[in-house]
């Protein structure tokens, strides 16, 4: 796709203002608070779901496994490491990355209510994803092409 973009201006052209379209696009959305951008609470996913969602979307994350082969083995011994060393430092890891995400959810669901309940917040929230959106639709229409 990438090479077919480069040899066709017209082509990248078409792709990049049907972008900046979608964004501008977004951003209304946001800011009316309607479409799958609104910003209301919503009838929460049954809990065994949510995990298989999570532990998912992690086995097809390349970028995990590649972590592990290029940043563990640093805190390996230049001789005589195990796999089973490895396997203890990725352990370690996953249990650290699990305690500070549960204490992120934690937080996350400790404001959650108090944040949806709020109209000033939430209308704050949505001007705020607007014009995020907006801006990078704008950006992306000035950028040039080398």
């Amino acid at each position: 796709m990438a090479a077919v973009l480069l040899t066709s201006a017209l082509l990248f052209q078409t792709v990049k203002y049907a972008g900046v379209a979608y964004l501008i696009w977004m951003a209304w959305a946001v800011l009316k608070g309607h479409g799958g951008m609104a910003l209301t609470p919503a009838a929460p996913a049954p809990p065994l779901r949510i995990l298989w969602r999570g532990v998912l979307l992690n086995i097809l994350n390349p970028k995990l496994p590649l972590f592990f082969v290029a940043f563990l083995p640093q805190f390996l011994p230049a001789s005589g490491a195990t796999p089973a060393m490895m396997i203890e430092l990725g352990a370690g890891f996953t249990l650290m990355t699990l305690a500070t995400f549960v204490l992120y959810a934690a937080l996350a669901a400790g404001g959650r209510r108090s944040l949806l309940e709020s109209p000033r917040i939430m209308t704050w929230l949505r001007r705020i994803f607007a014009a995020s959106f907006a801006a990078l639709g704008l950006r992306l229409a000035l950028e040039r092409t080398a």
